[in-house]
């Protein structure tokens, strides 16, 4: 059925003029979003068949090159997906920023938003004010972790130019698993002694998996 088959009143576009985002289902959102369907396939068939067989979580961490293998999916809707979620990341986000962090939970809360998932490390600072809300965010290393990638130079260089309080280090572990590496701890020892040299608090170095493992909260440090 072609969308131009569809009655009226229950085409996703009239449906949201008249009632609002709030009552549109998911498929009828993504079909907003995707705009055109394919030859045989409306894109609220698309939507559902997308939605139905990939779900909302999965389909958000689907590369671009694995969209663009989805049949009927080309680069252009490929991008539009990638650029939903992402914006729905930074929407999350945003709504962080103005508050403050209080445990290893909230660090966890905000890194898996914004360290996407990867087959590589990424260690992450986050930068504070005095009431340790965040200020900046900086992805500092990507690849794998030593003392000689990660080094404090590079770390306070950034919090100095912020007129950061306080840092905390973040970074994941793709294989899932939080647990420290000897690398992880010679770094985390490193920074450490660098922050109360210079006179910047390092708060914690939070490691990210499926769960977290947090340096403060474990006397790791």
């Amino acid at each position: 059925m072609r969308i131009e088959d569809i009655p009226e009143e229950n085409r996703p576009r009239e449906r949201f003029q008249r009632l609002g985002a709030n009552a549109l289902s998911d498929a009828e959102l993504l079909a907003i979003i995707l705009q055109k369907g394919t030859i045989g396939e409306n894109v609220i068939d698309m939507s559902n068949r997308l939605l139905s067989e990939y779900g909302i979580e999965n389909l958000s961490n689907l590369s671009l090159k694995e969209l663009q293998k989805i049949n009927g999916i080309g680069p252009a809707k490929a991008m539009q997906i990638k650029a939903l979620f992402e914006f729905n990341k930074r929407h999350n986000l945003a709504k962080k920023m103005g508050i403050p962090i209080k445990s290893a939970k909230d660090v966890f809360e905000y890194a898996v938003q914004r360290l996407p998932n990867s087959d590589k490390e990424q260690f992450m600072i986050l930068h504070l004010d005095s009431k340790n809300r965040i200020i900046k965010d900086e992805i500092i290393s990507i690849g794998i972790l030593n003392a000689s990638i990660v080094h404090p130079r590079e770390i306070f260089k950034s919090a100095i130019k912020e007129s950061a309080n306080a840092i905390i280090l973040t970074h994941n572990h793709p294989s899932g698993d939080p647990t420290p590496s000897e690398d992880d701890l010679e770094i985390t020892r490193m920074i450490f002694q660098t922050g109360e040299i210079i006179g910047i608090n390092v708060l914690d170095h939070v490691i990210i998996g499926d769960t977290h493992y947090s340096f403060k909260e474990e006397g790791g440090i």
